[in-house]
């Protein structure tokens, strides 16, 4: 037999097994009651259209305002990681490793209870949202400076060179040559990193929000323990897909064009 044809045989075998397991669960399962469960439409239709203008919407901001907050801090990280004054890298070392290390939940008990015992008065411009958004900053920033840094260390150094043979400052280089090709780089890593934001945003249900404050996964908590059915929670989900999915598919795409254009 030849390797062609016992590579056609293998990939039929396993298609077969693909079909087989697929049917043979679709067989099992009871699909009445996780309709009843998981898309009992009349329940459905009682989540709009708040579902829409206030959790996605709310899900949506925490996620920008975080990017925000986290893209400029990690910058400033990641530029003092490549300073040559010693206590600044270790200084973005520890910043790094710390909330790196931590889990998310932590920093958003850390920022909602710890914050105001040791800042008595400390007002967080919005509330709740610049809690979340200092919250969801220093979380990402851990991650974005790394890439950062990465992606400055990946532009030749010759462009650095090149700009100080000109005249150029080294803060005026890095300004307006490393760091635009810097970011035109990392550009996918960072929506990847938005993407994570977006899933990590359902943490603010621990800092006690409102009900105009609810994001998606605490509005789909509390409408399914109102209506005793998962069907608010399964919706939720599905929000989060109707942006992580675009996302995850921009992401591809730009990878794809920045390995063209390299």
């Amino acid at each position: 037999m030849s390797p062609r044809r016992r590579r056609r045989i293998s990939r039929g075998v396993q298609y077969a097994v693909f079909v087989v397991a697929v049917v043979v669960v679709g067989a099992l399962a009871d699909w009445q009651q996780l309709q009843e469960q998981f898309l009992d439409l009349s329940v459905a239709r009682r989540l709009f259209p708040e579902l829409i203008t206030v959790a996605l919407l709310n899900t949506v901001v925490y996620t920008l305002t975080g990017f925000g907050v986290g893209l400029v801090l990690g910058l400033v990280v990641a530029l003092m990681r490549l300073s040559s004054v010693a206590p600044y890298r270790w200084l973005a070392m520890a910043y790094i490793e710390f909330f790196r290390g931590l889990p998310a939940l932590l920093i958003f008990i850390f920022v909602g209870v710890g914050v105001p015992l040791a800042f008595p008065g400390l007002v967080f411009p919005g509330e709740t949202y610049g809690q979340v958004a200092c919250a969801l900053g220093l979380v990402s920033a851990a991650y974005m400076a790394e890439t950062i840094r990465a992606g400055i260390q990946a532009v030749p150094r010759g462009q650095l060179e090149a700009a100080r043979t000109l005249g150029m400052s080294h803060a005026t280089a890095m300004r307006s040559i490393v760091i635009p090709q810097a970011f035109r780089i990392i550009v996918p890593p960072l929506t990847n990193e938005m993407v994570l934001l977006f899933k990590d945003s359902s943490l603010v249900l621990f800092l006690g929000v409102t009900l105009q404050q609810r994001e998606l996964t605490k509005f789909g908590r509390d409408l399914a323990s109102t209506t005793a059915n998962t069907t608010p929670i399964f919706v939720a989900g599905l929000c989060y897909l109707l942006v992580t999915v675009p996302l995850g598919y921009l992401v591809r795409r730009l990878e794809a064009r920045h390995a063209q254009a390299r």
